[in-house]
């Protein structure tokens, strides 16, 4: 194919018509757009759809190995530069064995770092994404440097140094996840380069000209055929069992009855190891027979006894068959079996336990932290008094889920609250109050208020006057001699997390404290208001508590 690249336009910054340069060993589909001085190394694949044009901000590097996927912008402002790894200047330097997914836009001046992802949608402007970052989708990024390994989720929005800081770190299977779409890419790329080349091409159709039987039907297709004869398999479910296959996953099964499925007490089906599709398929089919009534459920297995892709397969209603949204996922991650963790299609089984909580749950889990849960009664519980619940050593949700409802019901008219234990700084990441002694169990008026990186209280004030839990907690804080401040954010920001301090209060006396904090209350109506305790000697927070709901 030719490549559709031309020369940088005269400009009154620029005349020096520079080309782009495209290493022998890359792939450019002709349907993407390359203009100016754009240096791209070598066994790079840039998808069709792309534009990257340094006409106005360049030059730009991309380096080896590295996919610029289907829609991917890549401009830059005339202004502004940015250092590259090789100390010269650019306006856009985009690392080795580097994924930028598609429709992402990186805007110039902008700098992306060896082995990192950035997801669907994502935009990098005028900031620095550090060696091995993972970005996941609809995510922008702006006037900030993200720290090397970190991970930024779905939807954030960081625009300021102190929301990049406290950015969680890359997790194991996240890194996983990158490298295979690498891997994916890399195939894509030679099979793009063979499909193009009549010499690499002609003995692959020679090949599956021969597969064809006497009567003109090929193996995989009487295979296909085998498959569609299943009246108990929807194409989705079966879909899904080809590409677990295909990716090298193992298959299991699970099964529950209405009764156990609320404490995700499910029981394994029989071993399936089969050696073509149709035994697989089989071996589902015996699964929902025997099980008929309950809840089945088929998940993968990789190499590292993980599990991928959990989805439910049969109800108690007779429904059978995987959602009807499913595609073999080019970028699915390790950790998404979660979505269906408990065992309900909306993520949350337990008639106890709020989906927030399990949403909750499921961002402690997957950011490697470990789950614990307290208890204490109205008594005690003006004086912090907290006790610990049995001790939780549980990796899926299922499980913390079931421990939890455990606590709760041990501790009925009783305070209890979930906490999140980072145990390699030991300190606690969340504080979650999921039980009132009016009985409510869920956070109170709670939204996904997921802090990953400071201790959560909850409470609430119903106008512009405090609480007494409030009130307690900013007293505990003046006695133990921490720093206060407040901060807030209006509902649209308030998921990202993209919360705007009025600055520390400077109370000498807890009436002053309190009137300051009312004054915060009544300036932001409408607004997510939360409470701040500064350790100032350690540098950290001790406290976050929301005291102002919209």
């Amino acid at each position: 194919m030719a490549v559709r690249s031309t020369a940088a336009p005269p400009t009154p910054w620029s005349r020096s018509l520079a080309e782009p340069q495209i290493h022998e060993t890359s792939f450019v589909h002709s349907f993407s757009n390359l203009i100016g001085d754009v240096r791209i190394g070598a066994n790079v694949i840039v998808a069709p759809g792309t534009t990257i044009r340094a006409d106005e901000g360049t030059p730009f590097y991309l380096g080896e190995n590295t996919n610029i996927q289907d829609g991917v912008v890549i401009h830059g402002l005339e202004q502004g530069r940015v250092i590259g790894d090789d100390q010269n200047q650019y306006s856009v330097w985009i690392g080795k064995n580097t994924c930028i997914t598609h429709m992402a836009l990186i805007h110039g001046p902008a700098y992306v770092g060896d082995n990192s992802f950035i997801g669907f949608r994502s935009t990098v402007f005028n900031a620095r994404v550090g060696a091995g970052c993972i970005v996941m989708m609809h995510a922008l990024i702006q006037d900030v440097e993200i720290p090397p390994g970190k991970y930024v989720p779905s939807g954030a929005i960081i625009t300021n140094q102190q929301q990049a800081d406290r950015l969680p770190d890359v997790q194991e299977q996240d890194e996983e996840f990158a490298h295979h779409v690498v891997g994916i890419n890399q195939a894509l790329r030679a099979g793009y380069r063979c499909a193009a080349d009549s010499k690499c091409i002609a003995p692959i159709r020679d090949e599956n000209t021969k597969s064809y039987t006497s009567n003109g039907v090929t193996v995989l297709e009487l295979e296909r055929s085998s498959e569609v004869s299943s009246n108990r398999l929807g194409a989705e479910t079966i879909e899904q069992i080809r590409y677990l296959l295909e990716q090298g996953y193992k298959i299991g099964t699970e099964h529950v009855d209405q009764r156990r499925f609320r404490t995700g007490s499910w029981t394994s089906c029989q071993p399936i190891e089969p050696r073509s599709i149709g035994e697989a398929i089989a071996a589902l089919e015996s699964c929902l027979r025997d099980h008929s009534g309950e809840y089945v459920r088929l998940f993968g297995i990789d190499k590292g006894r993980r599990r991928v892709l959990e989805t439910i397969i049969q109800r108690p209603d007779g429904t059978v068959g995987a959602p009807a949204n499913f595609r073999a996922p080019a970028t699915q991650s390790h950790h998404s079996y979660n979505g269906g963790g408990n065992g309900s299609s909306n993520g949350n089984g337990s008639g106890r336990i709020s989906s927030e909580t399990v949403d909750q749950i499921r961002q402690l889990l997957a950011g490697g932290y470990k789950i614990g849960t307290e208890h204490v009664d109205e008594r005690r519980f003006r004086t912090g008094s907290w006790q610990s619940c049995e001790a939780i050593n549980a990796n899926s949700a299922n499980d913390v889920v079931a421990a939890l409802e455990d606590c709760i019901n041990n501790h009925q008219g009783e305070y209890v609250r979930l906490i999140g234990i980072d145990t390699k700084a030991k300190r606690r990441v969340l504080e979650s109050i999921i039980q009132r002694p009016n009985g409510q169990a869920s956070p109170s008026g709670s939204q996904k208020s997921f802090v990953s990186t400071t201790a959560t209280a909850t409470a609430t004030a119903t106008s512009t006057r405090l609480s007494t839990e409030v009130v307690d907690q900013l007293r505990q804080l003046l006695a133990g001699g921490y720093k206060i401040s407040v901060e807030h954010v209006d509902q649209r920001r308030f998921r990202t997390g993209s919360w705007t301090s009025t600055g520390p209060i400077e109370a000498t006396s807890e009436r002053a404290a309190i009137a300051a904090l009312e004054a915060n209350l009544a300036e932001y109506p409408g607004e997510y208001v939360r409470l701040i305790g500064i350790d100032s000697k350690a540098k950290r927070r001790v406290l976050e508590t929301i005291i102002q709901r919209p």
